[in-house]
């Protein structure tokens, strides 16, 4: 079965619902207008519950099929990036510094089509819960969601998440079993020296050759401690120290972040990265804490959710338009936290107009507004298959 055809009839309205979030975009746990505009779309469709609450701005649409049943949740984020928006769209940013730069514009908008169709034919039985989430970038919304009690106040037996990936045909699925995005963490390191003239650097203990050098050792990290047949990546985003050229300054601060798919891979390089960072700066005569902060584990598919997910998706985009993602992403996700709570699978649909374009958090990007109609009846053929209706 193709694209749903009365999916494909408020085509124009799911456009004019992401265009309107994109020209006001918020940002992790300020999703407030997000949020009630989402609310106001789901009375609009008539959804049996709105509950509001979760990690302050979640909303979660209820919706019970023609008789009771089992339950399901689709889950879409809903917040933005702090990315000064460079489109040039005519539905471009309005908040100077905040844009939908990873397309959850479109996840929502997507999502909410799902639930009016739904909500008006009911060919299902049991219960769909239409998960909209804040906070995916930077906060752990997911997390937050979990630990407030979701699953327990919307129990569910499956959970699904999906978001659009521009390095795709559009309309195209992709699908993987097992990692399929990596655990993130973030780490700050303050480097401790002295202060001194920078004609007598002799005087003090520069913290930026310091920093130089730490930069270069955590190369060895990777290269020299984590199995070559595992992966991990240490990236150093942030370096801040110094206000003048003819002074050496008495502190630096770095800032960044390392990726894994193995717990005990995530572990090593912990473990690392504080022996390097202590013994380089105590071979130069300085000082340095590291701070290291898991923030979401690793996205894992489970086998028998993702043959659901993949079914689906065959139903809409053919066998042709589904196929396997050649290698997980060190990107990372907090859908992962629902994941490591229920059963449930994360796929990913092709969202590219031509091989130039933008990529995800791109200050250029703009989701692609043809495979809406693809998203949305994704989630509706899911919830339809999983959830058959019984003969009357």
């Amino acid at each position: 079965m193709p694209i749903v055809n009365r999916i494909a009839d408020f085509h124009a309205d799911m456009t004019a619902w992401r265009q309107d979030l994109h020209r006001h975009p918020e940002l992790a746990l300020e999703e407030h207008r997000t949020s009630a505009v989402i609310q106001e779309r789901l009375k609009e469709f008539g959804v049996d519950e709105i509950i509001t609450g979760f990690a302050g701005t979640g909303v979660v649409g209820v919706i019970h099929g023609a008789k009771p049943g089992r339950a399901i949740g689709l889950r879409a984020d809903i917040d933005a990036l702090p990315i000064h928006e460079e489109s040039g769209v005519p539905h471009a940013s309005t908040t100077a510094g905040v844009m939908h730069a990873c397309g959850h514009d479109g996840h929502t908008a997507m999502l909410l089509g799902a639930a009016r169709y739904l909500a008006e034919t009911r060919n299902f039985d049991g219960t769909v819960y239409a998960i909209f989430q804040p906070a995916e970038e930077l906060h752990g919304g997911g997390g937050m969601m979990v630990r407030e009690g979701l699953f327990e106040r919307c129990p569910m037996d499956l959970v699904f998440g999906m978001h659009n990936w521009p390095k795709a045909p559009a309309g195209e699925f992709l699908w993987r079993v097992g990692p399929t995005m990596a655990a993130v963490s973030r780490f700050t390191i303050t480097i401790t020296g002295r202060g001194a003239h920078g004609a007598q650097p002799h005087d003090g203990v520069d913290p930026i050759v310091v920093a130089g050098a730490i930069v270069a050792a955590l190369q060895s990290v990777v290269a020299r401690n984590v199995p070559p047949l595992e992966s991990a990546v240490v990236t150093v985003g942030e370096i801040r120290g110094g206000g003048a050229f003819n002074v050496i300054p008495s502190e630096v601060m770095m800032r960044g972040t390392t990726r894994w798919y193995l717990p005990e891979i995530g572990d090593l390089v912990e473990s690392a990265m504080q022996r390097i960072v202590r013994a380089t700066a105590e071979a130069y005569g300085a000082t340095a804490e590291l701070i290291y902060e898991r923030t979401y584990p690793a996205t894992i598919n489970d086998g028998p959710a993702t043959e659901l997910s993949k079914r689906a998706a065959e139903a809409v985009a053919g066998a042709r338009g589904v196929s396997e993602l050649p290698q997980p992403t060190m990107g990372g996700e907090d859908f992962s936290f629902m994941l490591n709570a229920k059963q449930g699978s994360y796929i990913m649909l092709g969202s590219a107009r031509t091989d130039e374009d933008p990529q995800l958090h791109h200050p250029r990007y703009d989701f692609n507004d043809e495979v809406l109609p693809v998203g949305a009846s994704y989630w509706a053929t899911l919830a339809e298959q999983l959830l058959p209706r019984s003969a009357p």
